[in-house]
């Protein structure tokens, strides 16, 4: 495959960033030595060198000597001290944010950037990203033009599906959905695994029979053309041994709980954005 991005700038090193950097490598759309890492903590940049054959610096403005396509990949605590020593210097450059509840308008206004004018890209990834399974939501500031569009569309592609949004209100409804959904997704494996022992089975048994069961579940989901409800109905004889269990299911407002969980997240998501 031939490279499409002359070299890439992300600022934090951690796992999301990490996922990010294996993507674009994977899909060789980057040389690694042209992927160049801001991250504070020495023992993370040696093992993201050693690892990934990349650049790396302990302060974030170095990073911007080499590239003009940055990525912020920092938690949204610390993102005013991140950006304070990058203001006033990426005027021209585009900055994609996969920070949680960070909206464009706090990005460019810690960048010192007018909004309207720069050249902004808010994505909300998800962890399977780091094998290349995620589902990222994106939308970009009126400053972005269609080749800076593409090219970010090309790195999350390397990070598995996407989906464009043309308002950015729909990034915090999508990290309370598909952003935190993967833990919600570990928690039903657990909770699955721990009945599966509770009846007789190894734990080790357990959970592979629950982990593969998810599996192949989202995947034969993916591919049917059928809605979900149809699918479980399928699964679902009168009288038999799933119905007596989705009762139990019903009964313990499963689907209530969930857009609880679902709700407190997005709500979440809005306070970190405005705060």
């Amino acid at each position: 495959m031939t490279q499409t991005l002359a070299a890439i700038g992300v600022i934090g090193g951690g796992t999301m960033a990490e996922a990010i950097v294996r993507g674009a490598i994977r899909q060789q759309l980057v040389d690694p030595s042209s992927i160049h890492v801001g991250e504070p903590n020495a023992e993370r940049r040696a093992y993201l060198e050693n690892e990934l054959g990349i650049r790396t610096y302990a302060a974030n403005e170095d990073v911007l000597d080499v590239v003009k396509f940055l990525v912020l990949a920092v938690k949204p605590q610390v993102l005013s001290r991140v950006l304070e020593p990058l203001a006033g210097k990426c005027a021209d450059y585009l900055i994609l944010s996969i920070v949680a509840g960070a909206t464009m308008k706090t990005i460019a206004s810690g960048l010192g950037l007018d909004l309207g004018q720069s050249a902004i890209v808010r994505v909300m990834p998800n962890t399977p990203a780091q094998i290349g399974e995620g589902i990222s939501v994106w939308t970009t500031s009126a400053g972005v033009f269609s080749e800076q569009k593409e090219m970010a569309g090309q790195l999350l592609s390397a990070l598995g599906e996407q989906i464009y949004v043309e308002k950015e209100s729909y990034l915090d409804m999508a990290t309370a959905l598909s952003g935190s959904g993967p833990a919600y997704v570990f928690m039903f494996i657990e909770a699955l695994a721990d009945a599966g022992v509770q009846l007789g089975f190894s734990r080790d048994v357990a959970t592979k029979l629950a982990i593969e069961t998810v599996r192949g579940s989202a995947m034969y989901a993916a591919q049917s053309p059928q809605h979900v409800a149809m699918l479980r109905n399928q699964v679902t004889s009168p009288g038999g041994t799933t119905a007596a269990g989705l009762f139990e299911l019903e009964d313990g407002k499963l689907r209530a709980t969930v857009g609880k969980a679902v709700f407190a997240a997005f709500k979440r998501a809005k306070e970190l954005g405005e705060n």
